[in-house]
């Protein structure tokens, strides 16, 4: 987004339309959006959901082909409003239709097949954008086209989803809740420990999503001495964090049963070390002025372009590693409740993104990497004591 925008104001210097403001209310919008969520799906279900919430994905996207400041706004509040629906009603689709041996293979299945968007897209975008100093019009028009095709014959096979079935085949009745009451669930939900305590690593995720989504990649494209044509490693770094998360997730989705004996903080301690090493290994090879705008400042060690596309990688792979774990405790732990706990998750994520959005247009790269490592440490040691607390409350229920 920030590379066409960019280019969309190097053609016409009337457009003001900044990238992180854009995100920024997208995910302060999607924050709020998550509190109405559960009525929503409470009263119209979880399929319906997501087919509307799919429609304003495709609304953003094709907001591109005529960008204006007033647009990209307006369509960034929208699709914030559309994310929680979708979001919180495939939570709910994804719980129904899964049990407490299945929950954590479908999310790791359901995780897979979601960043899979990330490696088919950018490298679309990689191809069409190869060879390119910078971006016409012509070639924001074809991606935009193209993208907005896809979307469309998304929200075409959304409507084509099946109800919950279960393992005999016959067909779920959802938990039907007035949206009151619905609301009223989410607000007690909120405050119960487990909740609590998983908000801290819902906030990491939400913070390092940020990063990973809207600072890493960009911020190789801005480190100029890092290759002849450091824009192109743009979308490369997006397809390698795309293969880091469906490798995460089909590994996870493989290993559900094994992780159902052994419990989840196991891969959740695996994304932290992961983390953290990479965290380690960009604060050597990226400069702290990288997300703030193009530098030829040098960082620690030289700039090495294999070495930047290789933490990529591992940027998804950890992130796989939290949020297939996180689905997996939310479908188990709260599965009467999902849908609301499931908006929580988003809620809260995405007024950790919402922040990051906001900060990291105005600080380094160096302040950015420290507050993910604090939240990173905190995220997941709260994470490991619900799965300790619950796993406790089974067994004296055993």
């Amino acid at each position: 987004q920030k590379t066409i925008l960019d280019s969309v104001h190097n053609d016409d210097p009337t457009f003001t339309g900044d990238a992180f403001i854009s995100l920024g209310i997208l995910y302060g919008t999607f924050a709020l959006g998550n509190w109405l969520a559960p009525s929503i799906i409470a009263g119209i279900g979880p399929r319906v959901s997501m087919v509307l919430g799919s429609i304003t994905y495709l609304i953003f996207i094709a907001s591109f082909l005529w960008p204006k400041t007033w647009l990209l706004y307006l369509v960034s509040f929208i699709i914030g409003f559309g994310a929680s629906i979708i979001w919180t009603g495939q939570g709910n689709y994804l719980t129904l239709n899964s049990d407490d041996n299945t929950m954590a293979r479908n999310s790791g299945i359901f995780w897979a097949l979601l960043q899979s968007s990330m490696l088919f897209g950018n490298f679309y975008v990689y191809m069409v954008f190869q060879g390119k100093s910078t971006i016409d019009h012509y070639t924001r028009w074809l991606v935009s086209t193209v993208l907005s095709g896809i979307c469309a014959i998304g929200v075409l096979l959304l409507i084509l989803l099946r109800p919950a079935v279960s393992a005999e085949g016959n067909v779920i009745t959802r938990r039907r809740v007035g949206p009151l009451q619905a609301f009223v669930e989410a607000v007690k939900l909120f405050a119960r420990k487990e909740m609590i305590l998983l908000c801290i690593t819902f906030l990491y995720t939400g913070f390092e999503l940020s990063f990973y989504s809207g600072v890493y990649s960009p911020s190789i494209g801005s480190t100029l001495v890092i290759s002849e044509n450091p824009k192109e490693l743009v979308g490369l770094s997006g397809i390698f964090i795309g293969v880091g998360e469906i490798l995460g997730g089909v590994i996870f989705g493989l290993l559900g049963s094994k992780t159902v004996r052994w419990g989840r903080s196991p891969i959740v301690l695996l994304g932290f070390v992961v983390h953290v090493v990479t965290f380690f290994c960009i604060f050597l090879n990226i400069p702290n002025a990288a997300p703030l705008g193009d530098t030829k400042d040098v960082a620690y060690i030289h700039s090495n372009p294999a070495l930047a596309i290789v933490c990529s990688g591992l940027l998804g792979f950890a992130d796989s590693c939290y949020n297939t774990q996180v689905y997996a405790a939310i479908g188990t732990i709260f599965a009467e409740e999902n849908a609301p706990a499931f908006a929580i998750f988003k809620f809260t994520q995405s007024i950790a993104a919402a922040i990051a959005f906001v900060y990291t247009r105005y600080v380094g790269l160096y302040v950015q990497l420290i507050i993910l490592l604090i939240f990173a440490v905190a995220g997941t040691a709260t994470y490991c004591m619900t799965e300790r607390i619950v796993a406790r409350r089974k067994a004296l229920d055993d």
